[in-house]
């Protein structure tokens, strides 16, 4: 029998690499959510049904939720987080969807370092208690994460970061895709309660993390530590919202205090291969950092 797969947060990176993961896999039907018609067409070109639908606005998701099997849960970085993952667990379950894969945070928790990490941590709990069958994904600091260094790299060769000499195990966005799409491709039970937090190779430091870079861009990378107070100013110049700045702030200073200094084998595990490493996401993306 095919199974309705529904994808929120469509267009962004994780889903994404998420989407490709899926690409040509049996069984499963791809519908996406969007709230913006405009980004429609891409998604219908990769095969997907698109259905239009807001999670700030609950009212606007029964018909999208219609005929769903599982749900590929992911919320955007905002105040409002638990309010779109409970607005999404509404309609899921008076849709009857049979399971939830729900992208968290790292460290979620009830007493995380991070606004992020508590916000999700009540999102985690209501899926926990809400009777579906559930898998919840923790990732690491994406590489991706790194992209925003591209332009200064790309120009003077230097990775500015207020990170100090924490070290942390980076993971690919496409590596938490592939991790996903094994969970969704998977017998709802098997995973089923089940918490994985998917990391990279190796924990390093933003200082080893520029030599990778270096050798696989083939030009030099240098690691160039920020205050804390610098980098928050210098992001409200930038134009970026407070509460976001306000966020990454208490990321950078938890990392920088080695909260993120460890790895874990879920990746491999599921996979059977082990995790993109520095290295290799910086030959991929040659490109940006040129």
């Amino acid at each position: 029998m095919t199974r309705t797969l529904l994808i929120t947060g469509a267009t962004g990176a994780v889903s994404s690499a998420l989407i490709h993961a899926l690409a040509g896999a049996g069984g499963v039907t791809l519908r996406a959510l969007v709230r913006d018609p405009n980004k429609a067409a891409p998604l219908r070109t990769r095969g997907l049904q698109v259905v239009l639908g807001d999670l700030d606005e609950p009212e606007s998701l029964a018909a999208a939720f219609e005929g769903v099997n599982d749900l590929w849960l992911l919320n955007s970085v905002s105040p409002r987080q638990p309010e779109n993952s409970m607005n999404a667990l509404w309609a899921a379950k008076h849709a009857g969807v049979e399971r939830v894969v729900r992208l968290s945070a790292i460290g979620a928790s009830h007493d995380a370092p991070t606004r992020n990490g508590r916000l999700h941590a009540l999102s985690d709990a209501e899926l926990m208690s809400s009777g579906l069958k559930w898998t919840i994904l923790r990732p690491h600091f994406y590489l991706q994460n790194l992209l925003m260094a591209a332009p200064a790299i790309a120009a003077q060769g230097n990775l500015y970061w207020d990170m100090g000499t924490g070290k942390l195990g980076m993971i690919d966005t496409r590596d938490v895709g592939e991790v996903a799409a094994k969970l969704l491709l998977s017998d709802p039970d098997s995973h089923h309660g089940k918490i994985y937090t998917p990391t990279g190779p190796a924990s390093v430091s933003l200082e080893e993390a520029a030599s990778e870079l270096s050798q696989g861009l083939g030009k030099p990378v240098r690691y160039v530590p920020v205050p804390h107070d610098a980098a928050r100013q210098s992001m409200l110049e930038s134009g970026m919202p407070p509460w976001v700045v306000g966020l990454l702030g208490e990321y950078s200073r938890a990392y920088a205090n080695d909260w993120g200094n460890f790895t874990t084998t879920h990746l491999p595990d599921l996979l059977g291969r082990p995790a993109r490493s520095v290295r290799e996401f910086a030959a991929d993306h040659r490109s940006a950092f040129a």
